[in-house]
């Protein structure tokens, strides 16, 4: 089938998804998509069974249960086992990205109103709940070893648990001064940047915890935290950015290390039998602004192999040098053992926003399928790098904007390809800074071989943050969509995709079974499940509120649940519904879904109140940020806001004649061109000028300035 076609009217094309299988591999049965047999994998990274023990699945993040009991052929008969509103029906709350872990029949959940709840898997029954505060934090799930439960809360403390009572067995606060930071102070932040937070799902092993820390985007110095598990001790550090004496320091310019960011905001991987963490560290700071950090800027954007016992470093892996795009590539890294030709391979998948994997040797980080340093664009103000690394195999998104879908760039803007540099000019390039795959979890089948995930077809308009400019923002009237893509880590080739309607890459995990069916939800509050060669889906199922987080499956005396939270989401639409849901089905369950929510617009849309035409003699003024106060325009140019046409949202009645004008104190061109409907055009109007235009038909008209086309107006005609 060909792909979807982006319309150039007002909406996107709906229905069923596109499917695009890709050219099969050289090694591919004729016809298939199944890949060579997988090895059994090493102890540690077994498939889930029973349990799922861990967000993640299984130490290497596989994503995978060994569960049969729910197939391909009696999925349909999936209904509801049980329905608890964890917040008792709460529909404010901030975004619910807490995967469950299921273990002996009992759930544990947490929830961004910072309350953990331990679960009865087969009545719903909540067994305890426990309070860690009430600093209100992104919470992803807790760890599960020795007896006990592990979360972190908005405050910064680590809390363990008694798994049976919810009982606090011990707790340790972190981002504190002397933890090998000599001069830090948590009152004005760490090294004279933001305190950061506690970020990921809990990871428990051989005695440790792993946390990781997240506050980049406000200059927070990341750092990845082993604590002894029984007593909440830190046994190491390991800091994004290094400081003196440590290796990678010279890689910053002057002391711009202390506000390096570079946090690890994603749960790690770990090898048992190499006895090495694997963990993914983000973007520096500033984000869209390198000319105050020349040089590589170690360890943003690199995965790292730590030793698990000691903290050192045995390893790096840099996808983007010196990052000015927002492509920290964090997710939870893959661990897989794969034959490879006639060998077989202990590896590692790395890689998410940019739209490529790296795949790596697990022991050496070398790349399995190679590796070339290209050279790119340059900006001497940016203090870009000269090349960046691509693997070997093939992306799977494209790299650049393109007309066939919601990636069309907005009109006026300049535009370009993956790592295309800029300044003070808002540029669209694909992948967004939201992906490519962002931090949705990647599913492995040991049945086809595959990795699955989902993606987003959103771009981003990059600028530095120099007098007010707003930098990786989602161009206003843009559209969104996404979809999954199968991509056989043999070759690092993508094998097949489903478009449809959503971006899926913001926490929208995949789960695999046995029984040779997927399951991921969106944005929409609906959960899917698929078959595994192909994407098809098989069943659905609304649950309420966005699903940004990984379904989970477990067995409890034979019977196979599947398990996921419903809470919603802040990216990449802002109007995703939210709710506290947490659902378990079964078959032949007899719970009914949910009320189907109001769901996200697909279109970026311009959220400010909106204001009727005859209170402003149907005009509107360009180049001015609206007084909401004064209920009119504001006295002065704004050329770098997204904002500036007075008012931003007008409505009018059919047959109105709105006025578009540049009043004389402003001192550039302005403009007003409506995309992608293209049904008026000012032109560029001088200071003093204007342009009147008749609306004739009902409907939503987006338009923005062409000499400053980040400044984005809408009109509503009813």
């Amino acid at each position: 089938m060909r792909r979807r076609n982006f319309l150039t009217g007002a909406a996107i094309a709906g229905g069923t998804a596109a499917f695009t299988p890709f050219r099969a591999p050289a090694h591919a049965d004729t016809g298939s998509t199944m890949a060579l047999p997988v090895p059994g994998q090493p102890r540690g990274l077994e498939p889930a069974g029973g349990d799922f023990p861990k967000v993640g699945g299984n130490l290497g993040n596989q994503n995978h249960s060994s569960l049969r009991r729910v197939t391909r052929r009696n999925v349909k008969r999936l209904g509801g086992a049980w329905h608890v509103n964890l917040e008792g029906g709460a529909t404010d709350g901030r975004a619910q990205q807490s995967t469950v872990v299921a273990q002996d029949g009992v759930l544990y959940v947490q929830t961004a109103q910072q309350n953990l709840f331990a679960v009865d898997g087969r009545t719903g029954e909540i067994k305890w709940k426990t309070s860690v505060g009430s600093e209100r934090t992104n919470m992803r799930g807790v760890g599960l070893g020795g007896g006990l439960v592990y979360t972190t809360s908005g405050s910064n403390i680590v809390y363990a648990l008694d798994q049976k009572t919810g009982g606090v067995v011990w707790q340790r606060e972190l981002l504190v001064p002397g933890e090998g930071d000599p001069g830090c102070d948590p009152q004005n932040g760490q090294c004279g940047g933001n305190r950061g937070g506690l970020a990921g799902a809990v990871v428990y092993h051989d005695g440790l915890i792993y946390i990781g820390t997240e506050g980049s985007t406000a200059g927070a110095r990341g750092r990845g935290y082993a604590l002894n598990a029984r007593t909440g001790e830190v046994a190491w550090t390991f800091w994004g950015p290094p400081g003196p004496g440590e290796y990678g320091n010279d890689t910053w310019e002057g002391e711009s290390w202390k506000t390096g960011g570079a946090v690890c905001w994603m749960h790690p991987a770990v090898d048992p039998e190499l006895d090495l963490v694997y963990w993914t560290f983000g973007n520096p700071y500033p984000r869209t602004n390198g000319s105050t950090r020349g040089g590589l800027n170690l360890f943003s954007n690199c995965l790292v192999a730590i030793d698990a016992k000691t903290g050192e470093r045995r390893w790096h892996f840099q996808s983007v040098h010196h990052d000015i795009w927002d492509y920290d590539n964090v997710m939870a890294p893959v661990l897989i053992d794969l034959r490879i030709g006639h060998r077989t391979r202990k590896v590692v998948v790395y890689g998410s926003k940019t739209g490529m994997y790296y795949i790596l040797d697990r022991a050496t980080g070398k790349p399995v399928h190679g590796m070339t340093e290209r050279p790119v664009p340059q900006d001497a103000r940016q203090k870009t790098w000269p090349t960046q690394p691509f693997p070997g195999g093939r992306p799977f998104v494209p790299l650049a904007p393109s007309h066939r879908d919601t990636t069309r760039p907005v009109p006026h803007y300049p535009t370009g390809p993956i790592y295309t540099p800029f300044w003070d000019d808002a540029t669209i390039l694909y992948p967004g800074a939201g992906g490519g795959a962002d931090w949705s979890h990647i599913s492995f089948s040991p049945h086809t071989g595959l990795l699955y995930v989902g993606y987003g077809l959103i771009n981003s308009s990059y600028s530095n943050t120099n007098g007010g400019r707003v930098n990786t923002a989602r161009p206003l009237g843009e559209y969104f969509s996404g979809g999954i893509v199968a991509v056989d880590p043999r070759t690092n080739r993508p094998v097949w995709r489903r478009e449809g309607d959503w971006s899926l890459a913001h926490g929208n995990g995949i789960l695999s079974t046995a029984g040779r069916v997927m399951f991921q939800g969106g944005p929409d509050g609906v959960l899917h499940a698929m078959d595994d060669i192909d994407g098809r889906k098989l069943w659905s199922w609304q649950c309420g509120a966005g699903v940004h987080t990984s379904p989970v499956t477990y067995e409890i005396d034979g019977e196979q649940y599947i398990a996921v939270l419903a809470g919603g989401n802040g990216l990449p639409y802002p109007d995703i519904p939210k709710g506290d849901h947490l659902w378990a089905f079964k078959l032949d369950g007899k719970v009914a879904p949910a009320p189907t929510p109001t769901p996200p617009s697909k279109r970026n849309q311009i959220r400010t109140a909106p204001v009727a035409g005859s209170a402003v003699g149907d005009t509107v003024t360009l180049g001015r940020v609206w007084d909401a106060g004064a209920g009119a325009p504001g006295g002065t140019e704004n050329i770098v806001a997204q904002n500036a046409m007075s008012p931003q949202h007008l409505t009018v009645p059919v047959g109105t004649k709105v006025t578009f004008v540049n009043p004389e104190g402003n001192a550039h061109s302005h403009g007003a061109a409506s995309f992608f409907e293209r049904v008026f055009d000012t032109g560029r109007l001088s200071p003093g000028r204007s342009y009147s235009h008749t609306f004739t038909k009902a409907g939503e008209y987006f338009y923005n300035d062409p000499v400053f086309p980040q400044s984005t107006g809408k009109i509503v005609v009813q």
